[in-house]
């Protein structure tokens, strides 16, 4: 179970077993990857639904609890739906399918994130895994808490290099001549840095400043945090302190 120990508005710092979050997950024997139906984002809504249907049987045919991967493509009812039942069946890690298509549709990202979040027990983990990272203080802010790491590798692999702000194409930025292996690490310790940065920020109660400074420096960013403040104040104002 995730244990809460700080709110900054709706992000949350705490721990998950022996991690910090937000922090970054990497499932193990301890605690497997749930099998799973993958689909598609943008499908007819019969084969999202066989989707839903088919992972919450094989979530209630495993013999563990562990990462469960939340379907239902673009719809968010089904969704809601499939974390509700996924958690009922015990599991605390909700994993959120299909990233990298949110990630470039900031309208939809706001709506799963937001609504996710608020249909699903506080103590219960969302799990996002794959992310650029100047989308991973916004989502922190929008209530998730663990991330995966896999972006760091795929980039390297692509000759990107992962800062706080930005992805620099080393072929059109010649900042530096890594090797595979050393744009790899950098990848990842510019993802732990952003990350420390973001607990850091929640201790101090400054998070929404880093949210802002981050988002304008992505367009799809800034546009999912114009409608998370124009569609979700409610959502925003219910963890901010009054002073």
């Amino acid at each position: 179970m995730l244990e809460i120990k700080i709110h900054d508005g709706p992000a949350r710092l705490g721990t998950y077993l022996e991690l910090k979050t937000p922090g970054i997950l990497r499932p193990n024997a301890s605690l497997p990857f749930i099998e799973d139906e993958p689909m598609p984002y943008d499908v007819p809504k019969t084969l999202a639904e066989f989707s839903v249907q088919q992972t919450i049987q094989k979530a209630r045919e495993s013999k563990d609890n562990g990462v469960a991967v939340v379907h239902g493509s673009k719809y968010l009812e089904l969704r809601i739906h499939c974390a509700q039942e996924l958690e009922k069946l015990g599991n605390q890690v909700l994993m959120i399918a299909n990233p990298e298509e949110l990630i470039r549709r900031p309208r939809d990202l706001v709506n799963m994130a937001v609504n996710i979040r608020e249909a699903v027990n506080p103590n219960s983990a969302l799990y996002f895994p794959f992310v650029k990272t100047p989308f991973i203080p916004l989502l922190c802010y929008m209530g998730v808490d663990l991330f995966g790491d896999a972006a760091c590798d795929f980039y390297a692999q692509l000759d990107l290099m992962m800062t706080p702000n930005a992805i620099y194409n080393l072929k059109e930025y010649n900042l530096y001549d890594f090797s595979l292996e050393e744009l790899k690490d950098y990848n990842r310790n510019a993802m732990d840095f952003v990350l420390r940065e973001i607990r850091e920020n929640i201790k101090n109660g400054t998070l929404r400043n880093l949210v802002e400074e981050r988002c304008c420096s992505h367009p799809e960013a800034m546009s999912a945090l114009k409608i998370l403040d124009r569609d979700y104040r409610e959502f925003l104002d219910k963890y901010t302190p009054l002073f």
